[in-house]
């Protein structure tokens, strides 16, 4: 089954791996692709605007080309308008939103404010009744702890919230969160050590823990390989076996730092591959992507080609 062919994808990693270039790039595809995508950023310091040239996006949605809206989710916004989509009725939703009390007990429970994003978000993608707002729903989450943090709070609400609006909604997320025909996550790594280890723990919780199936793996920033692997030994013990006055020197120190790059990169990427199960597509290492328009069209291309 095509990645893009399902209704709701969460794509998570550790901060600083891409994440936010990965979701948009699959944003971009899928949008190309005829589908109406909602890109929705979880409380973020945002840079689609920057990666698409498009004004600055906020809590609220807006469309920033065809058949693709982004919104930058906030707790605020986000339970306000769950709350809306849930009771329908604005003036009963002002008399219980609007509640001092009541406002104040919604932001002391613990998980509400992250349920109302990511209920917002599900809700977009999977409405009770009548026909959803969008074929695909990408939710760009926040770093590994954080998300995990987040995608636990549905699973808690089914178990030990009363029965209620609020207990049906959060079953019916769990329902969808676990079908891989409808939902799945997206990791991006980095082909480095820690970056690699730190999803090799998260594939696990996602597996184990919450039984959310993992739909793909993306390693962002992949390195050119310049040097032959039965090639780097020698080039690593180069300077070493070179005088200080040599004039070759700098180049043999750069050829070796390039040759322990290639190497860890090799060694992390087998690592993370050989413990996730899923398809794998590799990104390159490029620089200036916000400068690039016609950058992150490229890239989506490359995520939908799996190695």
């Amino acid at each position: 089954m095509d990645l893009l062919d399902r209704r709701f994808l969460f794509v998570v990693g550790k901060g600083g791996v891409g994440k936010t270039t990965v979701a948009t790039g699959l944003a971009v595809a899928a949008s190309r692709r005829g589908k109406k995508v909602l890109l929705a950023l979880v409380n973020c310091k945002e840079r689609v605007s920057e990666l698409l040239d498009t004004e600055p996006i906020g809590p609220k949605i807006v469309t920033i080309r065809e058949n693709l809206d982004a919104v930058n989710m906030t707790p605020d916004a986000a339970l306000e308008e769950y709350g809306l989509m849930i009771l329908k009725v604005k003036a009963v939703f002002n008399a219980v939103f609007k509640n001092r009390l009541v406002r104040a007990f919604l932001k002391g429970t613990p998980g509400l404010e992250a349920w109302s994003m990511l209920g917002k978000a599900f809700y977009h993608a999977c409405p009770p009744r009548g026909e959803p707002d969008y074929d695909l729903v990408i939710v760009d989450a926040p770093a590994t702890g954080h998300a995990l943090d987040m995608l636990r709070v549905p699973f808690v609400i089914e178990s030990v919230a009363p029965p209620g609006l609020l207990r049906r909604d959060a079953a019916r997320a769990v329902d969808m969160f676990r079908d891989p025909e409808r939902a799945g996550a997206v990791l991006v790594t980095l082909p480095e050590y820690m970056p690699a280890s730190e999803t090799i723990e998260l594939s696990n919780a996602l597996n184990d823990e919450l039984e959310i199936p993992v739909l793909q793996l993306v390693i962002n920033r992949v390195l050119n390989v310049l040097f032959a692997e039965k090639e780097r030994p020698p080039l690593e013990t180069l300077p070493s076996e070179l005088p200080e006055e040599s004039e070759i020197r700098g180049l043999a120190v750069a050829g070796k730092r390039r040759v322990l790059r290639e190497t860890v990169q090799a060694r992390a990427v087998r690592r993370v591959c050989g413990h996730v199960d899923a398809p794998c597509s590799e990104l390159p290492y490029y620089n200036g992507l916000e400068s690039d328009a016609e950058a992150i069209e490229a890239l989506s291309e490359a995520l939908l080609q799996t190695v």
